[in-house]
């Protein structure tokens, strides 16, 4: 009977888009316009997108991994160079230096956070040779940030850039040392970062991505670059040839997001800090159930900038929680297996044991629900899923 019931309900998955009728107006808007692609709606969006996070240009793309790799090309990276990331992250993080012919590496995490731990980063550099490292990838992960500021310091240090993934965080920011709070994606210690907007993010586009920086120099190299390295711009081209005429300046990619993604990325910029804070008031929610149980949620150095893409616990049993929830129709999931653990990057030559941190964390981590719409009674069926899991298998 109980079965049956927990069969009947509703699923719950641990993240789940929100299309309102608001959006649909702004997509069919579009459709019915003279632009579907390259059209008037990509830069209101990268204005609209560079306004809320506090940068001076956003460039729109494809989706998250087209961002990295634009990075990573505007940021120079080739044969020889090494680049640094953490290995709690989507492959796409480590995957972009790749692309470009570079070589990643990576650093543990701070068990407490599975952010990057910035101790160990810096005992890694003063342990390398000057200038093995060229840059490093941060990631904001479930939406918490690292210390940018600190970790600016570091990379001034030792001569390297900085590359956002942002993609959990929009929205997040962190205190810095003079009190004032700094938005993820602002770029004022960062050379420039990357943002998601795939269904289960906080802006959703269906695809989509946006990289915001500072620079006006790499802000110029990633327009080039997301069209093919093609301009038409008549200050670049010199002598006219006319309105036909454009030039191929480099070797780019077809990585646009079109004009269709980007009004529905308007729309849902909107309520970007709505959903925000529907996001916060669920996790203070968890926080509040999971105190002095076995449930241990992640744990985070400034919880009023978080931005809570994910609300990640770690557990004993974690296989066996997750097919108990599958049971009772609560799909949650695991971010992430470390990429220094895929047998691609085996192959490379790491092996388990290399971040023992991230590997530990790996072993427990479960991402329970998280996303604006869901309900008081569906989060409070989640609690009550995994308390009564934990409490039994705690007296079994």
């Amino acid at each position: 009977m109980e079965v049956a019931e927990h069969k009947s309900r509703k699923v719950i998955p641990y993240g789940r888009q929100h299309i309102t009728e608001e959006d649909i107006a702004e997509v069919s808007e579009t459709l019915r316009s003279d632009y579907l692609t390259q059209g008037p709606k990509i830069s209101e969006f990268e204005e609209k997108f560079a306004s809320y996070v506090g940068s001076e240009f956003a460039v729109a793309v494809a989706n998250g991994t087209a961002a990295l790799h634009l990075c990573a090309m505007a940021l120079n990276v080739s044969s020889g160079e090494k680049v640094l990331t953490t290995s709690i992250s989507f492959a796409a993080s480590a995957n972009c230096v790749l692309y470009c012919g570079g070589e990643i590496d990576f650093v543990d995490i701070d068990p407490t956070t599975a952010l990057m731990d910035l101790d160990k980063l810096e005992e890694k550099l003063d342990k390398s040779p000057r200038g093995e490292y060229t840059g490093v990838v941060p990631v904001h992960f479930a939406g918490a940030t690292v210390d940018l500021e600190r970790l600016s310091r570091i990379a001034k240090k030792h001569n390297l850039w900085i590359l956002e993934d942002a993609c959990h965080a929009p929205g997040g920011s962190f205190l810095g040392k003079d009190g004032k709070s700094y938005s993820c994606g602002g770029n004022p210690f960062s050379d420039c970062a990357i943002f998601s907007f795939h269904p289960v993010k906080h802006v959703a586009c269906g695809e989509g991505g946006m990289v915001t920086t500072n620079s006006p120099q790499i802000y110029e190299k990633l327009q080039l670059l997301r069209t093919h390295g093609i301009t038409k711009d008549p200050n670049l081209l010199g002598e006219s040839h006319g309105g036909w005429y454009y030039e191929m300046r480099d070797l780019g990619y077809n990585y646009r997001l079109s004009d269709i993604h980007a009004a529905l990325g308007v729309s849902q910029l909107r309520r970007a800090d709505e959903g925000l804070q529907r996001r916060r008031e669920l996790a203070k929610s968890y926080d509040r159930a999971f105190a002095g149980t076995s449930v241990r949620p992640l744990g985070v150095h400034d919880r009023t900038g978080h931005a809570f893409h994910l609300y990640v616990v770690q557990v004993p049993n974690r296989k066996e929680l997750y097919e108990h929830l599958r049971s009772r129709q609560i799909f949650s999931q695991v971010h992430y297996i470390p990429i220094h653990l895929q047998p691609y990057y085996q192959r490379m030559g790491f092996q388990p044991g290399n971040f023992p941190h991230a590997e530990e964390y790996y072993e427990s981590c479960l991402s329970l629900p998280m996303f604006p719409t869901l309900t008081d009674e569906e989060q409070q069926y989640v609690i009550e899923s995994v308390v009564a899991f934990s409490n039994r298998k705690r007296t079994s």
